[in-house]
C-alpha cells in the first residue's frame, strides 16, 4: 500500500470515536458489513494516506468496536485520535458483487426521478440504525430517501446516475425542492 495513495482511491472503512479505558484502547465505528471485518484487510490509513493504523479488535461496547493500536499506549494518545477517519485503498478491497456498491461510489451521482427529471446529487449515504438513507442535495435543500430497491430502482455507475421513485410520503416539487405533505 503506497503511503501517497490518492484520496480518490481511498474508501472510508470506519472512524475512531474516542478512547476506551486507560491503556490506550479506542472505540471504532465500523462501516463494513460485519463490523469486525474492518481489521481483516491489514493496516488502515488516515485521510492523507500517510499514517497507518493496525487495529486489534478486543470486543464491542454500545455498538462500537473496542480495539488496540500498536502506536497508542495511553488514554490521552487514544483520545487525540477521536474523529480520525480510517481508510483503505480501493485496490485492497474485493470488487463488489453484482448489484452491490461501495457507498463511496454513490457519492456525487446525479439523481433523476422516473420521468428523467434531475432532482440533485447524492451527498451522503448513512445508516442510523433503521436502514441505509441517501442524502440528496437538491436546489431547495436536502432530500432523504431510503436506499431500497423500491425507492431506488436503478443505479447506473457507468452513466453516473441513480433513478429514484420516492415514497408517496415524500413530496418532490418540479424544481427539485423536497417538502413534506404540506409542501
Amino acid at each position: 500500500m503506497p503511503d501517497e495513495a490518492a484520496a480518490s482511491d481511498l474508501i472510508q472503512m470506519g472512524v475512531i470515536t474516542g478512547a476506551h479505558g486507560v491503556r490506550g484502547d479506542v472505540t471504532v465505528k465500523s462501516f463494513t458489513e460485519v463490523a469486525a471485518d474492518i481489521a481483516a484487510y491489514g493496516p488502515l490509513l488516515d485521510r492523507s494516506g500517510r499514517r497507518r493504523f493496525r487495529l486489534r479488535i478486543k470486543g464491542q461496547t454500545r455498538g462500537l468496536l473496542v480495539a488496540s493500536l500498536a502506536e497508542v499506549a495511553d488514554r490521552d494518545a487514544a483520545q487525540a485520535l477521536k474523529g480520525t477517519a480510517l481508510f483503505l485503498p480501493r485496490s485492497a478491497l474485493p470488487q463488489p458483487e453484482a448489484e452491490s456498491f461501495y457507498y463511496a461510489d454513490l457519492i456525487g451521482l446525479r439523481v433523476e426521478d422516473l420521468a428523467g427529471q434531475e432532482l440533485g446529487r447524492v451527498q451522503a449515504v448513512d445508516d442510523h440504525g433503521a436502514g441505509d438513507l441517501l442524502t440528496i442535495a437538491t436546489v431547495g435543500g436536502e432530500l432523504l430517501l431510503p436506499f431500497t430497491r423500491q425507492a431506488v430502482p436503478k443505479v447506473d455507475l457507468e452513466s453516473g446516475c441513480l433513478v429514484v421513485d420516492p415514497p408517496d410520503e415524500i413530496l418532490v416539487r418540479p424544481d427539485g425542492e423536497a417538502g413534506g405533505q404540506d409542501g
